[in-house]
């Protein structure tokens, strides 16, 4: 079976952090719409193989999560090899990347925004510009908080108001700190396109299974709860 399409004409929701198979047939199972795998220096850290190994065990399943490669500040030669060897659907560049890497990337690309406390909306406007005026621009801005020394899956509260004047102008991913007990205030507050989990559905720094179905259920709740 193939993937859907990157489509965020509908609300998407996002479990990062997959580090195992049963948690990502979980996952799709759950109804999620991508499954993110960190191939950066991090606890979470798996190699691109797991990502083949993944499509491998989803293969049989209709309309399948997309398989998302989380990265940071890779070189082109290294993405290239990470969308061959673990045949990844999307990209996310999730470091201190420049525009001009989007020639290297053959698949759809999420770029991270890390935002600070008191960072002005001019400022991320004007970063986040820059990726969509590139001949290939990005699909998507996953919304994050900036935490010195990490790069994502830190559990730390994105800033909600700036996330929603992002999520006037631009397609955006919520992501920082979500839980099963803030998700549908932040979607409500926020009017995202989709939302990402990762430290929110563990228990002592492993997915568990629950958490992932009860955050996918709560998800779209809140998102039928929308209105229009």
């Amino acid at each position: 079976m193939t993937p859907p399409a990157f489509d965020l004409s509908r609300h998407i929701v996002k479990v990062c952090g997959i580090r195992d198979v049963p948690a990502a047939a979980t996952a799709s199972r759950a109804g999620a719409d991508l499954l993110g795998f960190v191939v950066a220096d991090s606890r979470r850290k798996v190699a691109p193989g797991l990502i083949r190994e993944v499509r491998e065990h989803l293969a049989l399943v209709e309309k399948r999560p997309l398989l998302v490669g989380v990265t940071v500040n890779e070189p082109p030669q290294a993405l290239a090899d990470i969308v061959e060897r673990g045949q990844v659907d999307v990209v996310q560049l999730s470091g201190d990347e420049v525009p001009e890497l989007l020639d290297d990337i053959c698949v759809p690309v999420i770029k991270t925004l890390h935002i600070a406390r008191g960072m002005s909306f001019d400022d991320i406007r004007r970063k986040a510009d820059a990726w969509l005026d590139h001949a290939k621009p990005v699909r998507a801005f996953l919304i994050d908080a900036k935490v010195d020394g990490h790069y994502g899956g830190t559990g730390i509260r994105a800033d909600w108001t700036v996330a929603a004047l992002m999520a006037e102008r631009y397609p955006v991913i919520l992501a920082g700190g979500l839980t099963l007990g803030n998700v549908a205030g932040g979607i409500s507050t926020v009017r995202p396109n989709g939302v990402d989990v990762s430290s929110g559905v563990e228990i002592d720094g492993t997915k568990d299974h629950t958490l992932i179905e009860t955050f996918v259920t709560r998800a779209r709740q809140a998102f039928s709860a929308l209105p229009g």
